[in-house]
């Protein structure tokens, strides 16, 4: 519209310098051009005053379409920030995820004079995790887990896992079976091995799941709190049968943690009942750190105190786990561990011993692993075996 404005009023130029440049001519073939003239001039005018008005409502268009983007992107914000807990399950994000692994063993075993073949498992397990968002940062959750025979029926067995969570900014609170503080801060950083008494210092007495336990963990910065107690209402205390607390530290590969853990000891007498003989209390504390070059080295420390009625039977024991990974390739690594027990009794009846384990590991896909593993344990009073699986 610009280019056509501009030529017309070229156009008139010319044609009014060519009439007046030509005085001589007739009087009435000048008036008609004058005329003409005119009419051009006003088809001009008529134009430009078009143009203007186009390029006022091209603006007026732009700006309204600005503001109504505008308002649309404060509304949808404002509705987000203001969600309800109400919020219809259409818009909640909820998950779930089934999974299954089978891990079935075929070793040779000898102990105490007996040697064997025999088809064993490493705990093979089946189980789900769900999930729903009902709100921003608040999220319910649901984790259940059970063992698969693989060693005898193939049947499932008992429960591993059976809580139900709520998260939230707050911290995260669950209720059911569960692993316990102890485990999920310290053992689990030693628990590297292909094997069903992995950790093996800690496996004699350590806690792997606890039921009737109501659990309580916070993140913050760097550090993780987690407290936990067991509160089952047909056997022990009428009130908390366990407690357990922790706080762990992670930064970058480096993992470090504390717990501590105590527990009435009931025994079950026939005249008396259920009778509190003492109580057993352990601190425990893990190390644990990866290079990058992959080798992963951890450490574990338990000193478990027996505290009983009768003062003469007091004890004390310790727990070590040493576990150490390396990658040889993308698809190869080796694993090796030293272990102690101590259950503090001085007695032939002592269970305590130590021994070591080295495993090599061939995994072709994520989700397949093959290992060949030599396990071997000291026992101060029983004796030792080896295991190769």
């Amino acid at each position: 519209m610009y280019r056509n404005k501009l030529l017309l009023s070229s156009l008139a130029v010319s044609i009014a310098l060519a009439f007046s440049a030509n005085a001589s001519a007739e009087d009435s073939a000048l008036a008609q051009l004058k005329a003409e003239l005119v009419k051009l001039q006003q088809k001009v005018a008529e134009l430009e005053a078009k143009q203007l008005q186009t390029d006022q409502a091209v603006a007026q268009n732009t700006h309204t379409v600005h503001v109504s983007n505008d308002a649309a992107s404060t509304s949808s914000n404002t509705s987000h920030n203001k969600r309800s807990p109400q919020a219809s399950p259409q818009a909640a994000n909820s998950q779930i995820k089934v999974y299954t692994s089978l891990r079935p063993t075929y070793g040779y075993y000898d102990a105490q004079n007996e040697t064997s073949w025999d088809v064993g498992d490493a705990l093979s397990r089946v189980g789900f995790k769900a999930s729903n968002e009902f709100m921003p940062g608040w999220q319910v959750q649901m984790h259940g887990e059970w063992n698969v025979e693989v060693a005898n029926n193939g049947d499932f067995g008992k429960s591993r896992l059976a809580y139900v969570a709520l998260d939230s900014p707050y911290g995260r609170l669950a209720i059911g079976k569960q692993r316990p503080p102890q485990y999920t801060l310290v053992a689990e950083y030693v628990d590297i091995f292909n094997h069903a008494g992995s950790p093996f210092g800690y496996d004699p007495e350590g806690l792997f799941f606890v039921n009737n336990l109501v659990s309580y963990e916070l993140e913050f910065g760097d550090f993780k709190w987690m407290m936990a107690s067991q509160f089952n209402g047909e056997t022990g205390d009428n009130g908390s049968d366990m407690f357990n607390a922790g706080l762990g530290y992670d930064k970058g590969n480096f993992h470090a943690a504390v717990t501590y853990l105590t527990e009435p000891q009931i025994m079950n007498s026939l005249t008396l009942g259920d009778v509190d003989i003492g109580d057993n209390d352990t601190w425990a504390g893990v190390v644990a750190y990866t290079f990058d070059s992959g080798l992963y080295v951890a450490a574990a420390y338990h000193d478990k105190t027996y505290e009983r009625v009768l003062i003469p039977s007091d004890r004390s024991g310790d727990m070590i786990d040493f576990s150490v990974g390396f990658p040889l390739s993308d698809h190869y690594g080796v694993k090796v561990g030293y272990f102690a027990f101590d259950d503090g009794d001085n007695s032939a009846a002592s269970q305590a011993f130590d021994g070591y384990n080295a495993t090599l590991e061939w995994l072709p896909a994520d989700n397949i692993r093959f290992h060949i593993e030599y396990l071997t344990r000291n026992y101060d009073h029983l004796q030792g075996g080896i295991t190769l699986c």
